[in-house]
């Protein structure tokens, strides 16, 4: 059993590699949509503002996730690196889901992170903005489940 507060490397101070891998395992993690394994990139005391709502600890992410997760079908994520410096990286991204009516959306945001000395996760921002999408328009269309190293990222897609 892996303990709450095991290391997740990469480890700050990030670099250009180390800051672009730790982006491409949080997209990862996002698209396994299992709000309990993506909960252990975060510290037991995870602090977090994803939209409007702001949310302490590990409980309260993975019961957001869980609801996330159970509105949003057919859930597909793609981050990109921003910025990094130190503890911090900033990240654009951009994922396509649908409602229960079958009624598709690409959402796209922003968000700042802040890391421990472990690797974990201590703060995350979040801002997010929802567009209503035909099904045609899709770009994410990949099986479900981690993006193939070959699928396009955010800025080949032009978005």
């Amino acid at each position: 059993m892996t303990h709450p507060e095991t290391p997740r490397p990469p480890l700050p101070p990030f670099t250009a590699k180390t800051a672009a891998q730790k982006v491409r395992a949080a997209e990862d993690g996002w698209n396994s949509r299992n709000p309990q394994q993506v909960a252990l990139a975060y510290t037991l005391d995870s602090q977090w503002r994803n939209r409007s709502g702001f949310l302490q600890g590990r409980p309260e992410i993975i019961r957001f996730l869980s609801d996330k997760w159970a509105s949003e079908h057919d859930y597909r994520l793609i981050k990109e690196l921003w910025a990094f410096t130190g503890n911090q990286i900033a990240v654009r991204f951009a994922y396509e889901w649908r409602n229960s009516h079958g009624d598709w959306f690409r959402s796209y945001g922003n968000e700042n992170w802040q890391f421990a000395d472990n690797g974990l996760m201590q703060k995350r921002y979040a801002s997010i903005n929802d567009l209503p999408l035909a099904e045609h328009e899709r770009l994410f269309r990949w099986d479900l489940g981690r993006r193939p190293i070959d699928h396009p990222g955010l800025t080949e897609l032009g978005l």
